[in-house]
């Protein structure tokens, strides 16, 4: 790997292909290639949630989903290949179920706001869905392994509920509470009941 990354204006990419893990070349706009660029994605939004104020035990798991992304654009750069592991998805399930427990039940919807850090996991949710979409659709066209598509749809559970989490963090001074979706039908429903 170090060789490869000496040189990173290779130029071979100006036809429009781009190499894989295996050395097979195609498109840029391949399916793999497209679920590789949202897994990116996903874990640069991560690096700039990383660079807010976070709870410690926040921080270190997002750390470790950092390192299984990478895992899992790893995997997906060579045809074949299996480098995240089921036990990645049990870690999440494990996480989804602690910080959940922690929370208020939900009565209403929320608006993907709140503090900045809760806004950008909210935004990291949203581009976890777009990367399982990528992978389920990369999946009906070639062998995908399961954990991947297991793990993409954890992480933006557990995103949603980290951004509840940090909307009541208030490291910033801004925590509080979600914010609530204001349903013209419900608002009506309760001056009528």
């Amino acid at each position: 790997m170090s060789n490869r990354l000496t040189q990173i204006a290779t130029r071979t990419g100006d036809d429009g292909s781009t190499g894989l893990g295996d050395g097979s070349r195609v498109a840029k706009d391949h399916l793999r290639v497209q679920a590789m660029g949202d897994v990116d994605e996903l874990n640069s939004g991560l690096g700039v949630l990383l660079a807010e104020p976070l709870p410690a035990d926040v921080r270190e798991l997002l750390v470790t989903i950092q390192h299984e992304l990478f895992n899992l654009g790893g995997e997906l750069s060579i045809p074949g290949f299996e480098l995240l592991k089921a036990g990645a998805v049990l870690q999440l399930d494990q996480a989804l179920a602690r910080y959940n427990a922690a929370l208020p039940r939900l009565q209403e919807f929320i608006l993907p706001a709140g503090t900045r850090s809760a806004a950008l996991a909210h935004v990291s949710r949203t581009v976890a869905r777009r990367a399982e979409r990528a992978l389920v659709a990369l999946a009906a066209a070639e062998k995908v392994n399961e954990a991947p598509r297991q793990y993409l749809n954890r992480l933006s559970d557990l995103l949603f509920v980290l951004a509840r989490v940090l909307n009541r963090a208030n490291l910033d001074g801004l925590g509080g509470d979600d914010v609530y979706w204001r349903s013209e039908r419900l608002a009506r429903a309760a001056e009528e009941g």
